[in-house]
């Protein structure tokens, strides 16, 4: 499944990279594939895998905060794998080109 996480405290006027590399931070010692954007993470893996990283993620940030605003879009096709990658090269594929990343 492929997911899409985008996770940060509220109340905090500004400067939000600090809590966000907390949650980069598990991410990273998970192992899962990932990709990290401006709005959020993009990460591969089993439902259970995900779901268990997204629960550390909301618990670390509690550590700290009051209240979390937590958006999670998931793509969960069966039998899959890839993803993370594999659609942006389809796009590219149809393109015939390699698009600017």
């Amino acid at each position: 499944m492929l997911a899409e996480l985008t996770m940060f405290p509220l109340g905090k006027v500004s400067g939000l990279s600090a809590e966000v590399s907390k949650v980069l931070e598990l991410i990273e010692r998970s192992g899962l594939p990932y990709q990290l954007t401006a709005m959020g993470t993009l990460v591969e893996g089993e439902w259970d895998e995900v779901m268990g990283l997204v629960g550390r993620c909301r618990e670390r940030l509690l550590q700290d905060n009051e209240r979390l605003y937590i958006v999670l879009k998931i793509d969960d096709h069966k039998g899959r794998t890839g993803k993370l990658s594999g659609k942006v090269a389809s796009v590219e594929k149809k393109l015939g080109r390699a698009l600017h990343k």
